[in-house]
């Protein structure tokens, strides 16, 4: 995906599927009263209107009746009628706003003047909420924007000196003072910093990290001044990013979207040639023919006809679905995809770095003959000489006494350390070098699948370091959550050694594992899953070597703070959090989001099926009508809204 700055337009709806809901009505200008005062001006004067008609006034007969009502009736009706016009210009004659205009001034003639003014009022209104729920469904998502950071203090000729983040380049430094935003990633030069990255991952709790450890574009910095070494350019950064991705995903549309905007230019026009044979074809068959009904009737059918309930709130369920998950910490890369989420039954995931933290830590220290603090200040000795991840591992354990120092250090390829340490000779490696010493290690090293690193002194086994990846903290919680919201089959696949992999997949009840695997074996691995169609499979990795297995998956999920650029690039659902346990709960906001939008699916036809009935047999008024489109459209953009406030735990 091409890289790009992102601004406030971006996140604008395009021309379709704004559906142009904005009937003159302006929210960013002005106050939102302002922006209901043309409605609050046609209400007033209808209620007024009606008041008088009730009590039968004897000025208020013709043409002033005529006046006052089509007084109340321009401010709602004007700008209704005026894209109606625009859009017929434009070659889309059958739209909502031509519909409401043709029944609206039709009800004026055959004299149903407050009717006429109750129906553009009460459309215009509707109209009015749904532009705001459109809004409030978006702000999760433009929320994002707020975050962007606007300037960054870089070091350069001997000062800080406040510039656009744009134009810092990689390797200045850079000063985040207490509560100011990171403006582009880097790392930490200072001993240690306190972010609160909630914009970034959807955790609300700080964190703590320490010097050289990466920082993220969008965090904000809570403790004390720190400086910061650019690592990205800031439309590479993370929160760059993230805007990116989620402007792309207010684009892609769902399979059921772009289906309802389809089926919604089909039905418009056959609702209104059905209109017209209301009016008409009772003429043929009827003895008692008033055209006057007819035509009253077939005004209804237009009204009911308007594809607003559905056109605007399948969109505004995907929204909102796209907006609670950005706001947990993940990014859809488009609605389709939350479509696809609810279909998942298999889950394959990568071991390192996506069940597994991906550092190996000590996890078991065994002193044979020695003291253990002892015994680990001879092998941190050896292991300082060493940049092998593994010696960074053992380095990080916490000694007492004085530090050893190593001398006569030499390397012996494929097997391990030799060197001198207080005088002993110490070996540092793995079987074969002690071997080659004639040194016995004893048999219960055997059975140690993790990595394990062996040591000697003076010629006498003295003990060994067992070194492993660490589980996730919520690791175990996820295989159970998976398997509670129905994903049974779910499979290991590893780069790692077999023996690994299995230990690892045994610790969270995985059933099925496979380890020592080539980025391409990965592949074949999920190619003969999905050649039964009744699978639908998502891969979860983090890694380059997962991104053709990310691509290949009917949904690749990507863990996005450790996950490499390219696996996130490829990826159709982004972790920010590393988490696996959101994995769950991106299931969960897809199938809440899948339900509600079929809940509004079915509202909208139901009552607009019944009512055109209703209609066509002239059972049903103007009222009626108003309640099939308006009534349902707020109906169901309650129940749209109600994704922003459900809790996924």
């Amino acid at each position: 995906m091409k890289k790009k700055n992102v601004n406030l337009r971006d996140l604008k709806p395009n021309s379709e599927e704004q559906h142009t809901h904005n009937d003159g009505h302006n929210h960013g200008n002005g106050s939102a009263f302002k922006t209901y005062v043309p409605a609050i001006i046609s209400f007033t004067m209808l209620i007024i209107g009606i008041g008088i008609d009730y009590f039968d006034v004897s000025f208020f007969k013709d043409w002033i009746r005529i006046a006052w009502y089509s007084i109340a009736y321009l401010p709602v009706g004007l700008p209704v009628v005026k894209e109606g016009w625009n859009s017929i210009k434009k070659g889309d004659v059958f739209t909502e706003f031509f519909l409401m205009s043709i029944a609206t001034i039709g009800a004026f003639i055959i004299g149903e003047y407050p009717e006429g003014v109750a129906v553009m009022l009460f459309y215009a209104v509707g109209e009015l909420f749904q532009s705001a729920a459109v809004n409030r469904a978006k702000g999760n998502i433009k929320a994002l924007l707020d975050v962007r950071p606007k300037e960054a203090n870089v070091f350069r000729d001997g000062d800080y000196v406040s510039v656009s983040p744009e134009n810092v380049n990689i390797g200045e430094k850079i000063q985040i003072r207490v509560g100011e935003k990171i403006p582009l990633d880097g790392i930490l030069l200072s001993e240690k910093a306190s972010l609160n990255t909630a914009a970034l991952t959807g955790e609300s709790k700080p964190d703590s990290i320490q010097k050289e450890a990466k920082v993220y574009a969008g965090s904000i910095n809570l403790e004390s001044v720190i400086e910061v070494e650019v690592t990205n350019k800031f439309e590479d950064s993370s929160i760059a990013r993230i805007l990116d991705l989620v402007q792309n995903a207010t684009a892609r549309k769902s399979k059921t979207e772009l289906f309802i905007r389809q089926f919604a230019r089909i039905y418009t026009p056959i609702v209104v040639f059905l209109a017209i044979g209301v009016t008409f074809i009772p003429y043929f068959f009827v003895d008692d023919y008033v055209f006057r009904d007819s035509l009253y009737r077939a005004l209804i059918f237009l009204v009911i006809s308007c594809p607003c309930a559905l056109v605007i709130s399948i969109p505004l369920g995907y929204f909102g679905g796209l907006g609670a998950a950005s706001k947990n910490g993940i990014l859809f890369k488009g609605a389709s995809f939350l479509d696809a989420m609810t279909k998942i039954n298999t889950l394959v995931m990568d071991k390192t770095g996506t069940v597994t933290k991906g550092v190996f830590k000590i996890k078991e220290v065994k002193a044979i003959g020695w003291n253990e603090t002892e015994f680990m200040q001879y092998l941190m000795a050896m292991e300082e000489q060493s940049t092998h991840p593994i010696a960074k591992a053992i380095l990080e354990y916490k000694a007492e006494g004085e530090d050893f120092e190593a001398q006569d250090v030499s390397e012996i390829a494929g097997k391990g350390l030799k060197g001198i340490v207080n005088g002993k000779t110490v070996l540092v490696g793995n079987k074969a070098l002690m071997t080659a010493n004639n040194i016995n290690v004893p048999s219960e090293t055997e059975s140690i699948v993790e990595s394990i690193v062996l040591v000697a002194i003076d010629n006498q086994f003295a003990g060994y370091v067992v070194i492993a990846d660490e589980l996730k903290e919520d690791a175990k919680e996820t295989i159970t959550n998976l398997h509670k919201v129905g994903i049974k089959n779910i499979m290991m696949l590893s780069g790692d050694k077999d023996s690994i992999t299995q230990q690892v997949a045994k610790e969270l009840n995985i059933e099925n594992a496979k380890g020592g695997l080539l980025p391409e074996d990965k592949l074949s691995e999920v190619e003969i899953l999905k050649k039964n169609p009744e699978n639908k499979v998502a891969f979860i990795g983090d890694g380059i070597n997962d991104a053709p297995v990310l691509a290949a998956s009917n949904v690749g999920i990507a863990m996005g703070g450790l996950g490499s650029d390219v696996a996130i690039e490829t990826a159709d659902v982004i972790i920010q959090t590393d988490q696996p346990s959101k994995v769950v709960r991106a299931i969960k906001i897809s199938r809440s989001t899948r339900k509600i939008v079929w809940q509004n699916i079915i509202l909208a036809f139901g009552v607009k099926v019944i009512v055109l009935i209703l209609g066509a047999g002239g059972l049903a008024t103007m009222w009626e009508a108003v309640f099939a489109d308006v009534g349902v459209a707020l109906l169901a953009i309650l129940n749209a809204v109600r994704l922003q406030k459900m809790k996924w735990d």
